[in-house]
């Protein structure tokens, strides 16, 4: 998809394939010769000295290796994700050591999941499900071979699908083991009782052996079996990611699996190294607690990465960040133990907050430029600041914000999700930085995958702020708080039981001077809760569906149930210059609605398309608008599902309008 590169105003330019051309807007229909569109710029660091977490976009499928041969253990990460879909080379330029700082990303080829590396005879094996690429190096994705077996060997249909050669049983010859997640018990959405319980089955991870009867050069592969573990089945909490290994130094291959979470589990082999026979599986320990990962959708490799003798874990996660979770060479309790995950480093490229990063631009620290304070899927809210104020601007890497002493993050847990228990380590915040309360100081408000909007007061100052712990939005209700008809539980009185994942603005919209809430309610309209004073206090009261489209029927911006509710991220802003405040909503890139002004005491909102033909989004992406050309004009900063901002520059810059 990024064909070439230029340089425009500083930021790194993307050349998207395009995917088909927005609604002509009614500027451009009078246009005798319209100008060309401006670009879409993923947005730099512009800190060639800045280190950062490294990254790809959504989803990290790691294949260590040395990719340049310069003797050194590089890293490749696939990425199946939009906009960012590619297999990418991070070079080490330190040599043999743990943490090296890795140069930028460099695309070798197009990306894909279920990418997995098997190291044989001193080199690297990478394949996918029912295939191999032996051409891996230096062409990545490119040219298959298929194996002679079928795609899938599990008897129902599968997400995880996790292929790699072992020598299983010790006999010289290369066997293939495969893991795969099944959802087929779990279903997949809604099925939560009125007590938060989740009345289907549990995801499944299953591990498979195909023995080879053959040998190396012409091998046959037997029927596939399940590995068992205990008497039972391997079965993890889906996406196994099984790796064997002497992981306790006995001579014989253990198994260390993955999960759909956050946790590893360790499969002792108690029999042999040419007859393995395995204990049931136990969580790897930190300390008095499980090893996890800080995201999910783990995806665990193991490899002697330090070159100590024993083997590591190379682990990359859901927001495209990849760890090293290293084995301290000790053994506890007949559990290998290992330290807690570190996250490699690399040289800043572009600008990066998690995935599905949601921005809004606003002068953070007072110090008279924009910064951006995003969420994320991980359910962190981040600050980054713009250190000069140019154009383009120079970055800082993102700061975690605080509320009471600790970094915000809200997550589903085992029933806050929707969609299930499996997405308990999601978030989702999306936010508006205003000030609620009037104090003069800048607040969060804040909603998330729960669809309960909160609060976060700063008793900081302007330049620093600080924030109390999450407070309730209160709507004055004249009976019991409304929502959604597929949420299990029951808001508290006066609580705001919104749609989830979809950003509360705040903005004065009925010019009385008081911050309102325009957001969707509990049915997927747009609407407005007003904000009022009575008895000298701030009051929010209940919506009005004051947002009509240009029939004039309520403008509903998402009529899907459930899981498919919700997920609109929104910002307004005087897009085409005719003193009215336009709706700017999430779509394959940003969608444009038109505000046609007020019709019955209504505000007509016309969607006017898509402002790009290039696809940022696979689920969602996120508005906000800056200025930082100070041109009077709002150009368009857009987080993408990949986790990285792109920028757009408003088209009337170009057409003179």
């Amino acid at each position: 998809m990024m064909s070439n590169t230029t340089m425009r105003c500083g930021f790194s330019v993307l050349i998207f394939g395009l995917l088909g051309a927005a609604a002509p807007t009614a500027d451009a229909a009078e246009a005798k010769a319209p100008a060309p569109p401006p670009a879409l710029e993923r947005i730099a660091y512009g800190d060639p000295g800045l280190t950062v977490d490294l990254g790809v976009g959504l989803w990290a499928w790691p294949v260590p290796m040395d990719f340049d041969g310069d003797g050194d253990l590089d890293l490749v990460v696939a990425c199946p994700d939009v906009p960012y879909n590619g297999t990418y080379f991070f070079e080490n330029p330190d040599g043999n050591v743990k943490f090296p700082v890795f140069k930028p990303a460099v695309r070798i080829s197009q990306g894909a999941s279920n990418i997995t590396p098997s190291y044989v005879d001193g080199g690297v094996r990478v394949m996918a499900p029912g295939a191999e690429y032996p051409g891996f190096r230096p062409n990545g994705l490119a040219n298959p071979v298929k194996l002679p077996l079928p795609a899938n060997i599990h008897p129902q249909r599968v997400r995880a699908n996790q292929w790699r050669y072992t020598d299983y049983d010790g006999d010289g010859n290369m066997d293939l083991v495969v893991g795969v997640g099944d959802w087929t018990e779990y279903g997949w959405d809604n099925a939560f009782d009125a007590e938060g319980r989740w009345t289907r089955g549990p995801l499944h991870g299953f591990v498979y052996l195909l023995r080879n009867g053959g040998t190396n050069d012409a091998p046959e592969y037997e029927q596939p079996v399940k590995i068992e573990a205990g008497g039972t089945p391997v079965d993890v909490y889906g996406m196994p990611s099984p790796n064997f290994g002497d992981f306790d130094g006995d001579g014989d291959l253990d198994l260390i699996c993955g999960e759909f979470v956050d946790t590893f589990t360790y499969f002792e082999n108690v029999g042999t190294r040419t007859r393995p026979e395995y204990a049931a599986g136990r969580p790897l320990a930190l300390g008095d607690r499980p090893l996890t990962m800080d995201l999910c959708m783990i995806v665990p490799v193991a490899l002697d990465w330090d070159g100590d003798g024993d083997l590591d874990l190379v682990v990359g996660q859901e927001d495209g960040r990849v760890a090293l979770v290293e084995h301290t060479g000790k053994v506890a309790g007949g559990l290998p133990v290992f330290a807690a995950p570190r996250f490699f480093q690399q040289q800043a490229g572009d600008l990066k907050f998690g995935a599905l990063v949601t921005p809004v631009a606003f002068d953070w620290d007072a110090d008279g430029d924009l910064d951006l304070v995003c969420g994320n899927t991980a359910g962190y809210i981040g600050w980054i600041e713009n250190l000069d104020g140019a154009c383009p601007a120079k970055w800082a890497a993102p700061k975690l914000v605080e509320a009471d002493g600790r970094p915000i993050r809200i997550l589903a847990g085992p029933n806050g999700s929707i969609q299930g228990p499996c997405e308990a380590k999601w978030g989702y915040t999306t936010l508006s930085v205003a000030d609620w309360d009037l104090d003069g100081l800048p607040d969060l408000i804040v909603n998330s995958i729960w669809g309960k909007v909160v609060w976060f007061r700063n008793t900081g100052t302007r330049p620093s702020p600080r924030f109390a712990a999450a407070a309730p939005v209160e709507v004055a209700w004249p009976g019991r708080p409304p929502k959604p008809a597929w949420t299990w539980w029951e808001p508290r009185p006066g609580e705001l039981a919104a749609q989830w994942r979809t950003t509360p603005v705040v903005i004065d919209w009925n010019e009385d001077g008081l911050p309102d809430l325009v957001m969707l309610d509990h049915e997927g309209y747009l609407a407005l809760f007003p904000r009022a004073k009575r008895d000298g206090k701030l009051v929010l009261l209940p919506p009005e569906r004051v947002f009509v489209d240009a029939e004039g029927a309520p403008l509903r911006l998402n009529a899907r149930e459930a899981g498919g509710s919700g997920r609109r991220k929104l910002c307004f802003a005087d897009w085409d210059g005719d003193g009215r405040l336009d709706l700017l909503a999430n779509s394959v890139n940003v969608d444009f609605f038109r505000n046609l002004g007020r019709k019955e005491g209504k505000t007509v909102l016309a969607n006017q398309g898509a402002v790009d033909s290039r696809r940022l989004a696979g689920h969602t992406t996120s508005p906000t608008v800056v200025d930082w050309n100070r041109d009077g004009l709002p150009d368009l900063v857009i987080g993408a599902e990949d986790g990285y901002l792109y920028y757009l520059g408003n088209p009337r810059a170009k057409s003179g309008r």
